[in-house]
């Protein structure tokens, strides 16, 4: 059960310009709220319609009293455009600008309401406060195209919120070996992220602290339960549970102001031979919960996996854009690519963090490649920890957020599909396609400079993924399709 994520209360407040009937915005938000009900969105329906300042004021007391963390301004007619905007400014959370279109061309005299019009007046005001509200492709609409409008809005508005009420723990330097992971923080706080950067010793008194916790016996019985046949390494599970129950305990004590916090962590090659584990399945076990636990104190990766946890509401994962998929396999099955060329393909892959959700058949495993270097012809001990296995088929989306090295914030974002094609290998891993990603390879994740690490959602959310990032003031957003968008601001995911 994800249980780091924010709770989206959007409201909906109508304005009226008082030339135009203020019944006519009020009887059409309640059309909207009726349509948005009727489709399970929970609205609240602010009374007040604004027509001045004193209304602003009004309405706004209404929001903060219902607990609404999310605005639709909502222009059932032409509507005022500075008291419009000035609700949006002092309102502070994520705040979307939708207008109504007229109904019949048989009432086009008293009950037109030019909200169209509008619009581009309440745009021009947008800009003149610096304001970055979520404008739909196009924002006007009747009841229920306005309701849909919304339900996406709720999505785009959960990620604002959830960035916007962040701390991340990073523990331990960012390893030399992976200077992809050593991006600026800077950018990390103009986001809103508040941040507390750790020793690695500050990790290991902790766990220490946590030896012989009496709550250990229960966590290793729920990851008994978990792994089911798959318990191929009981003998780890008391220093996994007890490792969990530090990461849980630092969440729980440091937290401070903000509601939700993720981890960055390092996790080789000192932590095997300190720790006397690999941390993977303890980082699966978290992010499904809604906490990623990035590795290789990838502080833009775990970030980037929340987001599209916040987007989906489904467990993510964090994965290396791996290797490529061999011939020889591709032609042995191909009638299951489709019409994917072989370098649409690649395989995504990391050591054993992928939660068990997302897994066909999973198992407790060792690190493989850390065996080979530590502890060379023995048996398994300390790089044991891994959660592996094959990747389920299905939607994905890749995407990642990070700073250049001169702080300025790019981001990616790709949808495509796991193929149900056995992997051949080890750790977590699977078959991934997505359409164009020899281009992309080339001309997005090299030419824009961007690390191996990205952050996997199980879902197609490219669209409200692309429209978070717009609100967060995110411009340089790359995509898989084409390159033959007419506009900077176009939405491709439609």
């Amino acid at each position: 059960m994800l249980q780091n994520i924010p709770q989206v209360k959007v409201g909906i407040v109508a304005v009226s310009r008082d030339c135009f009937p203020i019944t006519l915005s009020e009887k059409r938000r309640q059309k909207v709220v009726e349509a948005c009900r009727k489709k399970g969105i929970d609205i609240f329906e602010a009374k007040t319609t604004v027509e001045n300042e004193n209304d602003v004021l009004k309405a706004l007391d209404e929001l903060k009293s219902a607990g609404v963390n999310a605005l639709v301004v909502y222009l059932g007619n032409f509507g005022p455009e500075g008291p419009e905007t000035m609700l949006a400014q002092k309102f502070g959370g994520p705040s979307m600008f939708v207008a109504a279109a007229e109904e019949t061309q048989e009432n086009l005299i008293d009950d037109r309401g030019d909200a169209y019009c509008g619009m581009l007046n309440a745009s021009y005001n947008i800009g003149l406060r610096k304001l970055n509200p979520y404008i739909p492709e196009y924002p006007v609409g009747d009841a229920e195209e306005v309701s849909d409008m919304i339900a996406h809005f709720v999505d785009v508005a959960r990620v604002v919120i959830g960035v916007k009420n962040l701390k991340i723990f990073s523990f331990g330097p960012r390893p030399q070996d992976f200077l992809a992971c050593n991006a600026p923080i800077k950018p990390l706080y103009d986001l809103g992220i508040e941040i507390m950067e750790n020793s690695e010793l500050d990790l290991f008194e902790s766990f220490n602290k946590h030896k012989d916790d009496p709550r250990i016996p229960e966590v290793v019985k729920q990851m008994e339960q978990e792994l089911g046949t798959g318990n191929k390494h009981p003998g780890i599970l008391p220093k996994l549970a007890q490792y969990e129950l530090t990461l849980m305990d630092w969440y729980e004590k440091y937290r401070g102001s903000c509601q939700f916090a993720i981890f960055a962590n390092k996790c080789w090659p000192a932590f095997q031979t300190q720790f006397g584990f690999v941390p993977c399945y303890v980082n699966a076990r978290l992010a499904s919960r809604g906490i990623p636990v990035a590795c290789e104190v990838d502080i833009y990766g775990a970030l980037s996996e929340y987001i599209v946890t916040l987007a989906t509401q489904i467990p993510a994962t964090i994965l290396d854009i791996n290797n490529t998929v061999p011939k020889d396999m591709y032609e042995a099955n191909k009638e299951k690519f489709k019409d994917y060329k072989l370098t649409d393909l690649f395989m995504g892959f990391h050591c054993g963090n992928t939660p068990i959700c997302h897994m066909k058949y999973a198992e407790m495993r060792y690190q493989l490649i850390m065996h080979r270097l530590l502890e060379p012809n023995k048996e398994p001990d300390i790089t044991r920890g891994t959660l592996e296995g094959t990747i389920k088929p299905g939607e994905i989306t890749i995407f990642r957020l990070q700073s250049t090295a001169d702080c300025i914030l790019r981001s990616y974002v790709a949808e495509g599909e796991v193929i149900d094609v056995d992997p051949r290998s080890f750790g977590g891993i699977g078959v991934f396609a997505i359409k164009e990603m020899g281009r992309f390879y080339r001309y997005v994740l090299i030419a824009k400079r961007f690390p191996h690490h990205t952050a996997v959602a199980f879902k197609h959310a490219g669209k409200i993924l692309f429209d978070a990032m717009k609100m967060l003031g995110v411009d340089d957003i790359s995509f898989n399709q084409p390159a033959n968008m007419l506009y900077k601001d176009e939405n491709p995911f439609k």
